[in-house]
């Protein structure tokens, strides 16, 4: 049996930073050097099986109790870049969000309130000690967020057909500086183009999530746990980052009609996948 068919996988999708270690302070760095070295680091599919079986105890935990010490590591141009996991502090940011993902029954019965108000207060005690705090991994289930595409280019966009032994995989990955380029161009297209909304306000918020890292750092959307839901064909098909360059140039240019079709065509594939969702 294929080893990912005995995982479950959320579908989810990631956006994470990687640092080079001379970006973080001692003794934070002497630690991200030792680990580098390890061989035996673990995987994002190791990060999920603690996350979920965090869940099974009664009460379930939340949010684990220590922070992870663990991180993605890459090497870029003979550079050592990593993107640590802060498994802990990207639980406490997410419980914020589930009472808009889940109806009050279910998310009382996966999270009693007793269980999620305990979270919280933790949260905002830690948080006290740690004003300045932000993760290096963002996470979105069931779609990659627009304003995410506009980071990348569809040159940057590597895909593996996946094999008996592994998944497949969809991932962009580009320099801190392109990444903050990019942003910085399309919001000045967007405010000119159109009325205030949710791809300006999200790429607002990247933008500004983005400058808290080392300029030299690298940036990799990731669509995760999201193949396990995309049909092959739609898959290798998907030219999402490409769809929103096009359409963002072409409101640059004037070119209504031209961004419309883009936007359709990102619109009628990400309906698909979320219709997936709402079938579940």
């Amino acid at each position: 049996m294929p080893k990912v068919s005995s995982v479950v996988v959320p579908y989810a999708v990631y956006l994470r930073v990687y640092e080079p270690l001379g970006a973080f302070p001692e003794p934070e760095r002497g630690h991200w050097e030792r680990y580098a070295r390890r061989p035996d680091r673990p995987s994002c599919q190791d990060e999920l099986r603690r996350s979920l079986a965090d869940l099974l105890p009664t009460p379930p935990i939340a949010v684990p109790v220590h922070e992870s010490g663990d991180a993605f590591v890459l090497e870029v141009e003979g550079v050592t870049c990593v993107c640590p996991w802060r498994t802990r502090l990207r639980g406490w940011q997410a419980l914020g969000g589930l009472a808009e993902e889940l109806p009050p029954p279910v998310l009382d019965a996966a999270l009693p309130p007793v269980v999620r108000r305990q979270a919280e207060k933790d949260y905002e005690r830690w948080l006290a000690g740690n004003p300045d705090a932000r993760p290096w991994i963002r996470t979105a289930t069931w779609q990659v967020p627009l304003n995410w595409f506009v980071l990348v280019s569809d040159e940057e966009r590597h895909y593996g057909k996946g094999t008996a032994e592994e998944p497949p995989a969809l991932r962009y990955r580009t320099p801190m500086v392109q990444a903050r380029r990019r942003v910085a161009r399309a919001l000045r297209t967007l405010k000119d183009a159109v009325e205030e909304g949710p791809l300006i306000d999200g790429l607002v918020d990247v933008g500004r999530w983005l400058e808290e890292f080392h300029p030299r750092s690298l940036v990799e959307l990731d669509y995760g746990g999201l193949v396990h839901v995309l049909p092959a064909g739609e898959l290798e098909g998907d030219r999402s980052a490409a769809d929103v360059a096009e359409g963002i140039e072409a409101l640059r240019t004037g070119d209504g009609a031209a961004a419309a079709e883009a936007y359709g065509r990102l619109v009628e594939r990400w309906r698909a996948v979320r219709d997936r969702r709402s079938a579940n």
